[in-house]
């Protein structure tokens, strides 16, 4: 099973010039910068009025936007306003940050999907998206990487660490790269840069993971599951397994740890936890397996877990042991 992700365009290149243009203080790149920005921003309102067969008078008449000054768009010498571009950009019946997408070349099949699923309904996207999945993702069983995703107290460290050596694979923490990313503690990320600030770098650290290492057993945050980007990509990825517990359970382990925070207010702290937990089910239960660690040592939680693990991955695991 994947989540629906809402596909958002890679917009690298439109960052990189206009980081230029705000960075700089030459006038003479700014107007460099400034007409490449337009060049490509007219090249994209042409290209797509092309593929839906409008004349610039209709598309003059469906955005009001004036014949002429649609010419200078086109051209790349228009300085067109944020509201303007929206009315063309509806006229053209897509979204405004396509027509701010800075990739000069695209295919009229790529237009032609863009299309159909915006006339398609929500459910239909989910259907189009794990149709995607099943036929070009790698098969799970192929894959060579675990990922451990649930909420703080779930044993994902202890049994992590076991399941790793078991494996003979490395074992990777995903918050201590952030940090080794970061240069600093996690609340001091948060303390600085805030939720937005941890988040780029949670995600620039997973990507770097994943690069890194083409097997590993993989501790996440709690919260990773809440971006559906990185979810995505753990499921695509990874052998994704959710390990939970009851919300006494939870509290009763991070104690052990020694986090005295949540008995300072028990009955708040327990409400939030199960707040946070019943937001979160649904997109934990994407996992491909489910650890219930209630009453249970670490180790026979990490059997259950082999155990639930495909045949095809363990036999990959082994293959590369034995290689």
């Amino acid at each position: 099973m994947i989540v629906y992700l809402a596909f958002v365009p890679s917009t690298t290149a439109t960052c990189e010039i206009l980081t230029r243009i705000t960075m700089s203080t030459n006038p003479a790149i700014d107007e460099i910068e400034s007409g490449r920005l337009l060049g490509v921003l007219g090249a994209r309102v042409r290209t797509l009025r092309a593929h839906r067969h409008m004349t610039r008078k209709a598309l003059a008449r469906d955005s009001q936007v004036s014949e002429r000054y649609l010419a200078q768009l086109e051209q790349g010498r228009g300085n067109i306003s944020i509201m303007l571009l929206a009315r063309v950009a509806a006229a053209l019946r897509t979204d405004l940050s396509e027509l701010l997408r800075m990739r000069e070349e695209h295919t009229a099949e790529e237009i032609l999907i863009s299309d159909l699923l915006r006339d398609l309904g929500p459910e239909t996207h989910k259907a189009f998206l794990q149709m995607l999945s099943e036929n070009f993702s790698v098969p799970v069983e192929s894959r060579r990487r675990i990922a451990l995703v649930g909420l703080r107290g779930a044993g994902k460290t202890s049994q992590g660490q076991m399941l790793a050596e078991q494996l003979d694979i490395p074992f990777v923490h995903l918050g201590s790269e952030i940090e080794l990313l970061a240069g600093m503690s996690t609340s001091e990320i948060f303390s600085l840069s805030g939720q937005a600030g941890y988040r780029r770098l949670e995600e620039k650290a997973l990507m770097q993971t994943l690069h890194e290492y083409d097997r590993c057993v993989l501790e996440t945050g709690g919260s990773i599951v809440t971006d559906t980007k990185l979810l995505n990509t753990l499921l695509s990825t990874c052998f994704v397994a959710w390990l939970h517990a009851r919300p006494e359970e939870y509290m009763r382990r991070l104690v052990e740890q020694g986090d005295v925070r949540p008995m300072e207010n028990q009955e708040d702290a327990m409400s939030d936890l199960r707040r946070i937990l019943s937001d979160r089910n649904e997109m934990y239960a994407m996992a491909h397996a489910s650890i219930d660690t209630n009453n249970k040592s670490i180790e026979d939680c990490v059997a259950e877990l082999l155990r639930l693990m495909p045949k095809g991955l363990q036999d990959n695991m082994n293959a590369v042991q034995k290689a």
